[in-house]
């Protein structure tokens, strides 16, 4: 029998498996597509952590065919699963270069979501940029989900950091990306798990 496919999913920063996303798109799954896998860790707060937790997820299923949804800092890890991979990804308002803007939030942090106390030190702005992939050659297999009225994010970066990819640009909306859940069948289509 054939193993499942499997759909990874990355929070962003300060979030959770409990974000409205990511609630999203398991709901959609149980309803409508319930052979495939959805796999959404808490990610660890720290860079290197988080991607130490993805390694491993990969590796555990590196039997089955895998693709990855990404939000915020989710999407800037699910660009480096993409590109290591040669897995599909589809990124939801992705950070761009998280290590700029995450210089601000230095010091004590508390993920709303799970209550967790963390410090965030300028050892873990370094690990973000060693992470990063500084040559892009997966943009055919990406589609980027941005609104343009993103409160946290520059939506321009990422249509200059992805440039090649796919993109869907919506007017207004927020970090959050109103109207997720309205996309779900569409990413599904795109990430060909089914």
């Amino acid at each position: 029998m054939e193993s499942p496919s499997v759909l990874l999913y990355l929070h962003g920063f300060n979030s959770s498996p409990n974000s409205a996303k990511a609630q999203a798109m398991a709901d959609y799954l149980q309803a409508c597509e319930p052979k495939i896998q959805f796999v959404c860790p808490q990610l660890a707060c720290h860079p290197l952590a988080a991607w130490q937790q993805i390694e491993q997820l990969l590796q555990q299923h590196r039997q089955q065919k895998l693709a990855v949804v990404g939000s915020s800092l989710g999407g800037f890890l699910a660009t480096r699963v993409a590109q290591l991979t040669g897995a599909k990804a589809v990124l939801v308002n992705p950070a761009v270069k998280p290590y700029r803007l995450l210089k601000n939030f230095l010091g004590e942090q508390v993920n709303p979501y799970t209550q967790q106390r963390y410090f965030l030190e300028e050892q873990h702005i370094q690990q973000l940029k060693d992470l990063e992939v500084t040559e892009l050659s997966c943009q055919q297999r990406l589609w980027v989900m941005l609104q343009t009225a993103d409160e946290v994010l520059d939506f321009s970066l990422a249509v200059t950091e992805y440039k090649g990819a796919n993109f869907t640009i919506e007017e207004g909306g927020d970090h959050s990306f109103q109207g997720f859940e309205q996309h779900c069948a569409a990413i599904l289509d795109f990430l060909a798990l089914r």
